[in-house]
């Protein structure tokens, strides 16, 4: 809806556009990097809670943080650094993206109980509603998608 007042146009309601809570961060591959990255996501879910009053439950908090610690500790082997943490979010959703220098596409196994290790994009595919991996000038950008639930 849009008010008239004296000839100035004022946008009010839901005509305004908003964006989402976007948040980024350079990570160098040193020790550390994995926990200071879930800290990050974790103030990041703390600001969406507070900007975007979003209701997030704790299995999709854990989901989120889960998700960030397995892209980031991808791009820590298969790079060895530098790499880039970015994180979207609304009510509905975050994003979570991780850039490296890495042009090698990551593989995804079948399901193996017994198999140790190898298990990162596995448990990515079960938290995210989408994820893609595209090549980028620099390496490659892994996406991932996470539904946030009040539950």
């Amino acid at each position: 809806m849009t008010e008239y007042l004296d000839g100035a146009v004022i946008p009010t309601g839901f005509d305004v556009p908003v964006e989402p809570l976007r948040q980024g961060a350079h990570y160098s591959g040193e020790p550390g990097c994995i926990a200071r990255a879930r800290s990050f996501a974790s103030h990041f879910l703390d600001r969406l809670r507070t900007e975007w009053c979003a209701t997030i439950g704790p299995r999709s908090d854990g989901a989120v943080l889960l998700v960030v610690s397995e892209l980031i500790t991808n791009a820590d082997r298969h790079s060895k650094g530098p790499y880039i943490l970015e994180l979207e979010g609304t009510p509905a959703s975050v994003t979570v993206s991780v850039y490296d220098s890495s042009g090698a596409v990551p593989e995804r196994y079948p399901r193996d109980p017994e198999r140790v290790g190898r298990h990162g994009l596995e448990i990515v595919h079960a938290l995210a509603e989408a994820v893609v991996v595209e090549r980028v000038p620099v390496g490659k950008r892994v996406k991932a998608l996470v539904p946030l639930t009040e539950a």
